[in-house]
């Protein structure tokens, strides 16, 4: 399957009733028809030997799922990011493979740097350095691009209680890391000794997810289910994922144009960041940016950026979001718009063009243009704002009264 068009979006969706691990979600797209072959393919791109990738069916809560199993010999006890970056590179994969699998690595970096007070270029990886790690990430952004994936949405996330182990020693259930790599997303937890949900996994939902809730509406065109190592009593052990066309949303209302409002939580970033941050959303594509003021935990002041976004670039606004505030999660809300009718025209006023937006009963004047007017000819802005409506009144009455022209016309917009 080739990767869709703006006309055929493809969507997975990710339902973690069970978490979700590095190995559950490449089992769970193969077991949806991700072709095996294809995916290993790529895999032997990235330039490391010692490993291999089989699957098995396997039963899990009397469901059956694929079980997706790596093999490796790991010669290296520690990678750096920088090490993982220069694998993946040289690797020539897909431009979405590659950007995919480098962002789940970025983000595990930056969740190390912080639990370890040190730069993310700095972090030296432990159990997600090694080949298994490797093979899950990329194998996992490999089966999207061959199932033809667009975008990544995701369920709530159970996690599990009580300890692990790790190259740290015992751990709280869930790990330190996965506890950051999921803030802003929703989770709960499962009594359920079981690492359900591993910081790989985390780092997949957190990277490349742009949404979380329930499934998404969709034609759905196949599903699959990965399975976890161990079966559990109480709990099938699997992740699914459900792969389809997008869909409007069955709610939307006649005439009601589906938007998206990505929303973060920022309590760290200055004045000049948070302006910066909207100006780069609005340049990428977004209906409208703004910034409201909040109290967040412990009563630190904060902002939270919002973002008002056509569902097609959700997506490549969620990554702007993410870059331009350092937030460690994205939240979305779907919902719809009815944008009112309007026309943009050029009036002069001084001698120098300023643009007007004309609809519903009203004229106004673009702000941008009404400063630079009011610069260069020294009147004030609201002179030269009231001056170029007016002109464009005037212009309009004339048109009217102009002899074969219909003045029922004249308020068409082109």
């Amino acid at each position: 399957m080739t990767a869709g068009s703006p006309a055929t979006h493809t969507v997975a969706w990710f339902h973690c009733f069970s978490g979700i691990a590095g190995d559950m979600a490449l089992g769970s797209l193969i077991d949806a028809g991700a072709d095996v072959e294809e995916v290993r393919g790529l895999l032997h791109r990235v330039p490391f030997s010692g490993w291999e990738l089989e699957t098995e069916p396997v039963l899990r809560g009397g469901i059956a799922c694929t079980r997706a199993v790596v093999s490796a010999l790991d010669d290296v006890v520690v990678r750096t990011h920088a090490n993982i970056i220069e694998l993946v590179k040289a690797a020539e994969l897909p431009e979405r493979v590659e950007t995919r699998a480098l962002a789940v690595f970025a983000v595990l970096a930056e969740v190390e740097g912080h639990l370890h007070r040190r730069p993310p270029d700095q972090v030296h990886f432990h159990e997600v350095g090694g080949h298994d790690a490797i093979v899950d990430v990329v194998g996992t952004a490999a089966a999207l691009e061959v199932l033809g994936v667009d975008s990544i949405k995701a369920s709530s996330v159970a996690t599990g209680v009580g300890v692990v182990r790790s190259s740290h020693g015992l751990l709280p259930n869930p790990a330190p890391a996965v506890v950051r790599l999921l803030q802003g997303v929703p989770t709960y937890g499962r009594e359920v000794s079981v690492e359900l949900t591993t910081p790989t996994g985390a780092a997949i939902l957190a990277a490349l997810s742009s949404s979380f809730g329930a499934m998404p509406p969709m034609k759905i065109a196949s599903t699959g289910f990965g399975a976890g190592s161990k079966e559990l009593d109480d709990l099938p052990n699997c992740t699914q994922v459900v792969v389809g066309m997008a869909e409007p949303p069955v709610h939307a209302s006649a005439g009601g144009q589906p938007v998206v409002v990505l929303e973060a939580n920022i309590d760290d970033a200055t004045g000049e960041q948070l302006a910066h941050a909207l100006r780069s959303l609005l340049d990428a594509g977004a209906h409208d940016a703004w910034v409201t003021p909040v109290v967040m935990k412990k009563g630190r002041p904060g902002h939270t950026v919002h973002a008002l976004s056509d569902p097609a670039l959700s997506e490549t606004l969620r990554d702007v979001l993410r870059t331009t505030t350092g937030t460690f999660g994205v939240r979305a809300l779907t919902g719809e718009r009815w944008p009112a009718a309007r026309m943009i025209e050029p009036v002069d006023v001084s001698g120098l063009p300023i643009r007007v937006k004309v609809g519903g009963g009203r004229v106004k004047a673009e702000f941008d243009d009404v400063v630079r007017v009011a610069a260069e000819t020294g009147l004030s802005t609201s002179e030269v704002a009231s001056r170029a409506e007016q002109a464009w009144r005037e212009r309009s009455e004339g048109a009217r009264d102009a002899p074969g022209i219909d003045p029922s016309d004249a308020d068409e917009p082109a």
